[in-house]
């Protein structure tokens, strides 16, 4: 008979007694000592080969533009056939989509990571804010923001995708935890995505400040501009 390592769900582990946001806590299924864990050889082979698809569709939208990559141009690249290409992607919109959870996976991760960990919510938030700066100042994460802001005239669902892989998990993720502090009777409720992107709004000036060549990702600036923008968000919204 196999033995259960872990029954449950992260519900049950993290702030039982808190409202449960879906994105920061999603029901986790942990495996018993019967399953397994690796994959097998075809399915390394094919997470392999996926990885060097998104890796070379990367350099190419990232370096190239949205309209200059195509599917049949990665075919060059990368060899093989435009069947297989199409077996792993159906369109450009969804290898898009790819790349640009590729991009932001170290940056999704760890803002999330911020939000989950125990501590004073003004501290919490201006680590988030930290977070944010820092990996905005990334040289992918530019060259991906100038490529939406660019591009999302001619090719609008670029914007879209942008949103739903990158800018909206970082909304719900904070709105999220802004929601739990108002439940908690920490902030007032004037609705949590709303107080959400008026605290990455601030933090976004800095990002369109590095973007237009103006100002560097100076560490004690970005930690400067952490607290500041958090003390603002916290005389709009502190509850006394």
């Amino acid at each position: 008979m196999a033995k259960t390592v872990l029954v449950g769900t992260l519900r049950s582990m993290i702030l039982p007694l808190a409202p449960v946001n879906d994105y920061l806590y999603p029901s986790v299924q942990f495996m018993t000592d019967t399953e397994e864990p690796a994959l097998g050889k075809r399915e390394a082979r094919k997470q392999d080969r996926r990885d060097a698809i998104v890796a070379a569709a990367r350099r190419s939208f990232l370096e190239e533009g949205y309209a200059a990559t195509s599917m049949s141009g990665l075919l060059k690249t990368l060899g093989g056939s435009k069947a297989t290409l199409w077996s792993y992607f159906r369109s450009k919109e969804e290898l898009f989509a790819a790349v640009i959870a590729d991009v932001t996976a170290a940056f999704r991760q760890q803002v999330t990571s911020e939000l989950l960990t125990p501590g004073e919510m003004e501290a919490t938030l201006v680590n988030f804010c930290r977070v944010f700066m820092n990996k905005t100042a990334h040289p992918d994460a530019v060259a991906a923001w100038r490529l939406v802001v660019g591009e999302s005239g001619r090719f609008p669902e670029i914007g879209r995708i942008f949103y739903q892989e990158a800018a909206g998990h970082i909304e719900r993720a904070l709105s999220g935890y802004i929601a739990q502090q108002i439940d908690a009777g920490r902030l007032r409720n004037e609705g949590a995505v709303d107080m959400a992107r008026t605290l990455t709004g601030m933090a976004a000036v800095h990002h369109n400040r590095r973007l237009w060549g103006i100002e560097t990702a100076d560490s004690d600036m970005i930690d400067a501009h952490a607290r500041r923008f958090v003390g603002y968000f916290l005389r709009l919204f502190a509850v006394p």
